[in-house]
């Protein structure tokens, strides 16, 4: 089945209907938070594997993508994608997050891909506004709509302090990969598909060989597949009165791990993304426990928390149906158990621990926006080895900061 989803940029989802559905709701971000948290580990045990590239996707099929229609990727049928695959039918797929990391995409996940192509996609942006678990993984990677037109933000997201997160402001920079059908399906089961995440068509633009991402994007577009989960009003947002997906109050207060940002900035390394945005990732500030207050009140938390999490997600990988939605009742209780551990948090641990969303003290320095008009210039050798800091942000080389 399929549904014609419109473009993002153009969709007024702050017009949306609160939806009825809002145990599952949290259920599709259950499913994707604990593939985060999942991903996060096994990336992080593993050995390092090398994955032999990919040729580039093919033009004709690139083509081909402009007619082609959103999945309803909370029902797609076994006997839908096994006709799909007799047929020679792929799917393309656009990547961005830790799904950039070979290790996480082709390695953990088992994912093998056709083909693959660098893009800019001017109608969204990069986000970390996908709340995780305090202490531990506070967010995960997101997207949200941007308007190509002007550059500026229309999610609804009060802009305050951003831990260099949303200095990028040339649209979302990642990776198409070519897919089969049944291992786009096993990645829409995973990454939450459902009411509250929708499958989408986006444009997108390939990338040049540069080391600069253009402003304005020049060479022709195609469409590639993507989840998109719609922001909540900011007038209405709170932790336990649900809209369109689960969100925190202020949804651009929490960093990312270490941890899992080094899944994103290895993947745009291995993928040889354009230096001026392996630059922004490598600035971004990260959340580091700073005191015993919360290195207590994290081994705490996890130590009440983590049963009940991992009881969930055990129950909802053995329950859940075809189209990876969890029977009812577990759905609610997982919304129960969810909300329960952020009030938890909320209410008591942060009073009585400290930040588990982002590090004591940390600040949003100075104020370069990347990637902003009249900005650029070429990325010089030096630049690249000698730690350049300044409108590019600071390198990482060997595992530390160069300033």
């Amino acid at each position: 089945m399929t549904s014609s989803h419109p473009n993002p940029a153009k969709q007024p989802y702050g017009t949306r209907q609160v939806s009825t559905e809002r145990s599952q709701d949290l259920n599709c971000w259950l499913r994707k938070v604990g593939s985060c948290l999942h991903l996060a580990q096994c990336s992080q045990d593993a050995s390092k594997r090398v994955f032999p590239r990919l040729p580039e996707t093919l033009r004709d099929r690139r083509n081909a993508s402009i007619t082609e229609l959103p999945f309803d990727a909370g029902r797609l049928t076994p006997s839908e994608i096994s006709a799909a695959e007799e047929k020679g039918k792929t799917v393309l797929y656009l990547a961005y997050g830790s799904n950039l990391c070979e290790e996480t995409f082709r390695g953990v996940r088992g994912i093998k891909p056709i083909s693959q192509i660098n893009v800019l996609v001017p109608s969204l942006r990069l986000t970390f506004d996908l709340p995780g678990i305090p202490y531990t993984e506070p967010c995960f990677a997101n997207t949200a709509v941007r308007d190509p037109e002007s550059g500026t933000i229309s999610d609804g997201h009060a802009r305050g302090t951003d831990y260099h997160k949303d200095r990028w402001h040339k649209g979302l920079v990642g990776c198409v990969y070519e897919v089969t059908p049944s291992d786009f399906a096993h990645i829409i089961a995973t990454e939450g598909a459902g009411s509250a995440y929708h499958d989408i068509l986006v444009d997108c633009y390939p990338l040049p060989d540069s080391d600069t991402v253009p402003d304005i994007p020049s060479t022709g577009h195609f469409k590639a597949h993507t989840l998109f989960a719609p922001a909540t009003d900011a007038k209405t947002r709170n932790l336990v009165h649900i809209t369109d997906r689960f969100s925190r109050p202020d949804p651009g207060y929490a960093q990312p791990s270490p941890r899992y940002l080094k899944l994103i900035t290895d993947g745009a390394a291995e993928l040889s993304l354009p230096a001026e945005y392996q630059a922004y990732l490598n600035d971004i500030r990260t959340y580091t426990i700073t005191t015993k207050r919360q290195a207590v009140g994290k081994m705490l938390f996890t130590g009440i928390w983590l049963p009940f999490i991992t009881m969930i997600f055990g129950l909802n990988s053995k329950l859940q149906d075809k189209n990876g939605r969890a029977p009812k009742w577990l759905a609610t209780l997982s919304a129960m158990l969810f909300l329960s551990m952020w009030t938890s948090y909320d209410v008591a641990f942060k009073r009585l621990f400290g930040d588990g969303e982002r590090t004591d003290g940390d600040d949003a320095g100075d104020q370069y926006v990347y990637g902003q008009a009249g900005q650029d210039r070429d990325i010089t050798d030096e630049d690249k080895f000698q730690g350049h800091r300044g409108r590019w942000g600071s390198y990482v080389r060997n595992g530390m900061d160069l300033v």
